[in-house]
């Protein structure tokens, strides 16, 4: 009897499991990435400023600016994009602008947990058709203006002017002071990926 339970108590040795090496893997590749954009974040010199002029009639600022009827005059604002839709983000909806500006609001929360990607085409496309009508400029707003709307207008860049996540980023920090999170530039990475891939099939994507 104590045979068999000296037996049956060994327990085999267990084989790696492939698919959880890969997995850790891929985290540790993806989080050198998110490093190295980091690393183009933080070279920025720049102070965090209200509102800044990113792309040729493109602006990104602050939730102040936005309400700032008096500055989006004075910017030549057309269209506002509200990376912070709620009702702690907005004062309110089209209702507030009125015929002065054309207004999308994107209920994005600056977390781990929301989808951000869910919405960059939807971004891209409305930040695109605004640039392309007569003396259309427009502003993408969240609260600070740092990291939702820093993170749709990097996806416009990406998805209509063609930069890579890193050109993009290198040529926005040049211009303000921005800083998506961690799971933002993930997503970011995500739709670079899918981008360099669709490219390389068709190079006129």
């Amino acid at each position: 009897m104590a045979g068999r339970e000296g037996h049956s108590g060994r327990r085999r040795a267990q084989k790696p499991n492939k698919h959880k090496i890969m997995s850790s893997h891929k985290l540790s590749q993806e989080l050198g990435r998110i490093k190295q954009l980091e690393t183009i974040l933080d070279s920025c010199a720049l102070e965090l400023t209200p509102v800044d002029e990113v792309w040729p009639g493109l602006y990104i600022g602050n939730v102040a600016v936005a309400q700032n009827k008096r500055t989006l005059c004075k910017l030549g604002i057309t269209h506002v994009l509200n990376a912070a839709h709620s009702k702690q983000g907005s004062i309110g909806d089209q209702d507030f602008y009125g015929d002065t500006c054309v207004y999308y609001g994107i209920p994005a929360e600056d977390s781990d947990n929301f989808d951000l990607s869910l919405y960059f085409r939807l971004a891209a496309d409305f930040i695109h058709k605004a640039l392309k009508a007569k003396d259309g400029k427009v502003l993408v707003h969240c609260i600070m203006g740092m990291s939702r709307s820093a993170s749709l207008v990097l996806a416009y860049l990406m998805l209509q002017q063609r930069l890579t996540l890193s050109n993009a980023l290198k040529h926005v920090v040049q211009r303000r002071a921005i800083y998506p999170n961690r799971h933002f530039l993930s997503l970011l990475l995500n739709l670079d990926d899918q981008l360099s891939f669709k490219r390389r099939l068709c190079p006129f994507l």
